[in-house]
């Protein structure tokens, strides 16, 4: 089955109507999307003490630090597409997104991802 295809210029309206609460988009739309603001975040906080993951989108290393190399990272952020938009856009507050349970930090240096947000 294949996705419609959209105007990039309605994307971001879709996005933002998504985030809202209305129609999930296109599912391109949403990892594109993804994928953008985590280039965004790494670019604005390269290393690789934090792994941020997005499933089943992407994931990125961050934040300067020592790098991990096998197994489970010690310092891990993960949460659903639309809580990570959704932060990275300023809509939704990191305290309140991880005491809410709808992001999962674990490790000393997680926390730190929420000092870089929003991404604009």
């Amino acid at each position: 089955m294949t996705e419609p295809v959209t105007d990039p210029a309605n994307e971001a309206d879709l996005l933002d109507a998504w985030l809202a609460g209305g129609t999930t988009p296109p599912r391109s739309v949403i990892k594109e999307a993804v994928k953008e603001s985590l280039a965004a975040l790494a670019e604005r906080a390269p290393g690789h003490s934090v792994e941020v993951r997005i499933p089943p989108y992407a994931a990125i290393q961050c934040i300067e630090g020592p790098r991990h190399t096998r197994g489970t990272p010690p310092n891990i952020v993960e949460m659903d597409a639309r809580t990570w938009l959704a932060l990275a856009t300023g809509r939704l507050n990191w305290a309140n997104a991880v005491g809410s349970g709808t992001v999962s930090a674990s490790g000393s240096r997680a926390p730190e991802v929420g000092a870089l947000l929003p991404l604009r």
